[in-house]
């Protein structure tokens, strides 16, 4: 699956639990070591259903005085072994599932830094963070509790059927009629809690997308006055998890009693039964009431699968939700014999480009463009001409339909993305940066460079002024998204950045555009440091702006229509004259 994330790939369970196993493979030998520690356990619970017949046959009715000073100390002995291999491997479990958490939390993490800008545009931030926090965090549970009550579980029952067959076989023949009557609503149950999970994780998911969304648009949601309205939204969806969660809850709730009504009719006919033999004198009181305790033992486990079953399918839902974004292929990948890009000149050349971002959609038409090194090319038009998606092009966020963009003679599609993005520096409209300190916001695209540089670029940058003036200069942590700073301190923030990574090649996206007249001058100072040397391409709505710049290329529709130098394009009468003019008019 290529885009978004919103429909689940089916998935055998199988090919679920293979997987999973990949996961745990590097730690195979600690769970092994657990899995042995389970085994104890279960063998010395057995011990203890035993131990019941030596107590009340030697002790209570042969009045065995050495007995009675033995068994003690031997059930005390067994229950510090019991307690010792419990918790050794509930602790080597529990380290285990942390360490899986972590390692496909940072596989999942990882893999999201390869995909697409188109993958972020169809799916949810929400979602995202749903996926790698909540439905890994299940899957962990899975691995912790799941695997210890289904390996102990298994073993004690295993144990416990030979200790009742070794004690009375008659009446264990009678006890095992009523075991396969608690395979039917294990299965139907455990089906129907898939279905409910997995509904119940989208939701949970959609919830989560909401709540960011709000919390993170909280100034227009104040500003617009529409507070109950989203806390309307947050109570359908709310309804909607509940809903779900309840429905899946009646199921869970109904499994265990269902599962207690048949062992009670089994332990009740054991009784009946084995009552008999101790009363016909074929059997003794301890062996009848050691083996009713073995019964209740093994129920116990039996009972506790209906539980298991349900975590096991809450876990097997997660699992489907992060295998799925892990299969996502990313569209835009080195090839097999890409190359790394050396520094370049600055030459970019646009032959017959051509983009859509489906089949019915056709941005950009039979583009040709070359800008020369050192060149500042501005892209000008009306929205929606294309200009944004040409320069999302020259870094390979977006592959080319048709026709070739060569940097320095090189097609982009023949190297590899981290050295051809390291020839590029972008500053755009939306200013992107960290809830970090201004040093590591400004080194970020070279965090081991020394301070000097750091101010060299802040200075350059025209920001080293308002630095100082924060309250921990260059260390104050700036807040998210750099809230604790104005628009324009915020881009010459991005600017320094871009200085310091000193590329080649420079993408400016409307850098100015949504700043006041006086932080665009201190901005466009910025700027001007940073063009030096650099090919620049320029993407550009205040058309006062660019009127220095080499060369202007404006588009429409997807086209480019004209271009040549400002006075040259005036004079000519055409499109960009009249965006101009209606600029001048607006102003």
């Amino acid at each position: 699956m290529q885009g978004g994330i919103h429909s689940e790939t089916p998935m055998r369970e199988r090919e679920i639990l293979t997987r999973f196993y990949q996961l745990i493979k590097p730690y195979r030998s600690s769970v092994l070591m657990a899995i042995i520690g389970m085994v104890l356990v279960s063998m010395l619970e057995a011990g203890q259903a035993y131990m019941i017949k030596p107590l009340l046959d030697e002790i209570f009715v042969k009045h065995d005085r050495l007995m009675l000073n033995l068994l003690p100390l031997a059930l005390i002995v067994l229950l510090l072994a019991k307690g010792l291999f419990e918790y050794s491997y509930s602790y080597i479990l529990s380290q285990v599932g942390q360490e899986v958490i972590k390692t496909v939390r940072l596989k999942m993490y990882s893999h999201l830094q390869d995909l697409p800008l188109s993958f972020y545009q169809k799916t949810t931030t929400g979602e995202l963070m749903s996926r790698i926090m909540s439905d890994v965090a299940l899957l962990q549970g899975a691995l912790s509790n799941t695997l210890i009550g289904v390996v102990k579980d298994f073993f004690q029952v295993v144990f416990l059927i030979g200790l009742i067959f070794f004690q009375n076989w008659k009446l264990a023949l009678v006890a095992m009629i009523f075991f396969p009557g608690a395979y039917y609503p294990i299965v139907a149950f455990g089906r129907r809690h898939r279905k409910l999970n997995t509904k119940r994780q989208q939701v949970s998911a959609s919830t989560t997308a909401m709540l960011h969304e709000t919390i993170v648009g909280n100034r227009i949601v104040k500003a617009f006055g529409m507070e109950n309205h989203e806390i309307g939204r947050f109570d359908v969806m709310l309804t909607k998890l509940n809903q779900v969660t309840m429905r899946d809850l009646r199921i869970k709730c109904l499994s265990r009693p269902l599962m207690e009504i048949m062992g009670g009719i089994g332990i009740g006919s054991i009784i009946w039964y084995g009552g008999n033999q101790v009363l016909n004198g074929t059997s003794t009181p301890g062996t009848f009431f050691s083996f009713i305790a073995a019964i209740v033992m093994i129920y116990e486990p039996v009972k506790g699968i209906t539980k298991i079953n349900s975590t096991i399918q809450t876990a097997f839902a997660a699992a489907i939700r992060v295998f799925t974004m892990l299969d996502i292929k990313p569209e835009i990948a080195d090839s097999p014999d890409a190359v790394p890009l050396s520094r370049v000149s600055g030459q970019i050349e646009l032959r017959g480009v051509t983009f859509s971002y489906n089949e019915k959609q056709t941005v950009l038409h039979g583009i040709d463009l070359t800008l020369r090194p050192c060149e500042v090319v501005a892209i000008v038009g009306t929205s929606g001409a294309g200009k944004s998606t040409l320069a999302d092009l020259i870094p390979r966020f977006f592959d080319v339909t048709n026709g070739q963009i060569l940097v320095d003679g090189h097609d982009i599609r023949d190297v590899t993305l981290a050295s051809l993005r390291r020839q590029i520096a972008m500053v755009t409209q939306q200013t992107i940066l960290f809830n970090d300190t201004v040093t590591n916001n400004i080194s970020y695209g070279d965090p081991q460079c020394s301070k000097q540089r750091i101010r060299d670029a802040a200075i350059a940058a025209h920001a080293l002024e308002f630095i100082e003036k924060l309250p921990l200069g260059f260390d104050t942590v700036i807040g998210e998204s750099g809230l604790l700073l104005s628009g324009g301190q915020r881009q010459r923030l991005a600017i320094a950045r871009a200085l310091l990574m000193d590329a080649p090649i420079l993408i400016l996206d409307e850098a100015t555009s949504a700043l006041d007249t006086e932080s665009e001058r201190e901005v466009q100072k910025a700027l001007e440091n940073l063009i030096q040397g650099r090919t620049t391409l320029v993407i550009a709505h205040r058309l006062s702006t660019i009127r220095n710049a080499d060369r202007i290329v404006v588009m429409q529709e997807g086209r480019i229509v004209e271009q040549g130098s400002h006075d040259d394009l005036y004079e000519a009468n055409g499109v960009y004259r009249m965006l101009y003019d209606m600029q001048f008019r607006e102003s």
